[in-house]
């Protein structure tokens, strides 16, 4: 049921029905009630970290120049559109993936440290143990404001118990989300789950079999909250009401894209392990779940998410740019100019799925700006050479500009050694969250609102 705070909507509205609640978008309709909350033409920072595995070819990674006279490289040509909605970030490092006396098992450590600047505990039993992660920092903060606190996803499914690499759990391998130092969040990897849980459909937990038969009563989610939506955008004036279907047209898109994979399923070749809601071409999948989260945002229904394409360690193969090589051993180059020929492409096709997700928070209006603006968007690895896995000047840059927080369309080197979690510490206080402290962090970094 919608609701009004004195005459206007509330931006706490929900379009219900019998099994589903489908929050809303920002609306004029809301601007007085959020001014009562002295909010006027403020929107709140949404924090994305999108984690891409076993590192990345750095020649064809680090631009040449600094601030803004920076060249875009081979990887970050995908990219270019965007050019000056983002910071690419050189010398800092991850100290915490490093071995300390524990021999191997980076990628493990990678995956663990990356968004908690803790050092994890080798261990490939119950006794798992890292640290609380700059994600989950802001959950804790945001967490009465949204319906959820935070969206991990990822585009890999993997086990979480057992030894994963060199005697370390595969916990570590397969989270970057850690909501305490001994319980790490896993990613949902089908993108039907994921949908269900944010529109509220009463049958997400429900087999496919019976799903599909509950599918033959209703065409869509929508059709759940049909009467409540006639009787708001009847009050609604011109404006929002192009919103209100703009945003209700993406939802549907989204959900046919879900259904369409579940019947894709029944005609896969045999052989092919795909849960149901997951499109075969990996692109397909990456998009969906990158829609998913703009879905979440714009209708505040969280302003955290974090998104594994890939777990440390994938030995995932890339049939659709003619890769058949798993990505892992690829990486392992020994300076093989083929391997590395691969793994760039790989490193390439990565940030093209990922400007698309840039795209459509370019394009998505929220309050004053767009989605994107009113957001900060790391993308990165916790490797940075995969052949000799080092853990130093990471491949990271940061997208958005967090409600006006940060200056990006520059490239900015920082001194070696510099922490990662120097990075975070900023990005959380530039999203209103002030911990008092974080990870191995030794402060802030400089430069990211300078123009």
């Amino acid at each position: 049921m919608t609701f009004l705070t004195g005459n206007h909507l509330s931006r706490r509205t929900f379009l219900r029905g019998v099994g589903a609640a489908i929050a809303l978008p920002m609306l004029d309709a809301m601007t007085p009630a959020l001014a009562s909350a002295k909010r006027v033409g403020k929107s709140p920072v949404r924090l994305v970290f999108c984690y891409v595995p076993n590192g990345i070819i750095m020649k064809d990674w680090t631009p040449q120049g600094i601030g803004k006279e920076f060249e875009m490289t081979r990887i970050l040509t995908p990219l270019k559109a965007y050019r000056d909605d983002m910071l690419v970030l050189s010398g800092l490092a991850d100290h915490n993936g490093n071995e300390l006396g524990d021999g191997p098992g980076d990628h493990a450590r990678a995956g663990a440290s990356f968004l908690t600047g803790v050092h994890c505990k080798k261990t490939s039993g119950a006794d798992i143990h890292s640290g609380v992660s700059a994600d989950q920092i802001a959950a804790r903060a945001f967490a009465n404001q949204t319906r959820f606190a935070s969206l991990e996803l990822g585009c890999e499914d993997s086990r979480t118990v057992g030894n994963c690499d060199s005697g370390y759990s595969c916990a570590y391998t397969n989270s970057i989300s850690w909501r305490s130092p001994t319980t790490p969040m896993p990613p949902e990897v089908n993108p039907r789950a994921v949908f269900e849980r944010l529109f509220g459909a009463e049958d997400f937990h429900l087999d496919p079999a019976t799903r599909a038969r509950r599918a033959n009563y209703r065409k869509s989610i929508l059709d759940m909250v049909r009467e409540d939506t006639q009787k708001l955008t009847g009050n609604l004036g011109h404006s929002d009401r192009r919103k209100m279907d703009e945003y209700l047209t993406s939802v549907r898109e989204i959900e046919v894209r879900i259904q369409n994979a579940e019947r894709d399923n029944h005609t896969v070749t045999p052989g092919i392990d795909k849960p149901d809601g997951i499109p075969v071409a990996f692109a397909d999948y990456i998009s969906l779940m990158f829609d998913l989260q703009v879905a979440a945002f714009r209708s505040d229904l969280t302003r955290v998410s974090t998104l594994m394409i890939g777990r440390e360690g994938s030995m995932r193969t890339y049939p659709e740019i003619n890769i058949a090589d798993s990505h892992h051993p690829l990486t392992h180059h020994r300076n093989n100019p083929e391997f590395i020929e691969k793994v760039t492409q790989i490193n390439t096709f990565h940030t093209a799925q990922f400007a698309r997700f840039l795209g459509k928070l370019k394009s998505t209006s929220d309050g004053d700006g767009s989605l994107l603006d009113n957001s900060l968007v790391v993308y990165g690895s916790g490797i940075s050479d995969g052949n000799r896995h080092t853990h130093e000047n990471l491949p990271l840059l940061v997208a958005g500009r967090g409600g006006g927080s940060v200056k990006p369309g520059r490239h900015i080197a920082y001194g070696q050694e510099t922490p990662v979690s120097n990075l975070y510490m900023t990005l959380l206080d530039r999203a209103g969250v002030h911990p008092e402290s974080f990870g191995d962090s030794n402060g802030k970094l400089a430069q990211l609102t300078q123009i």
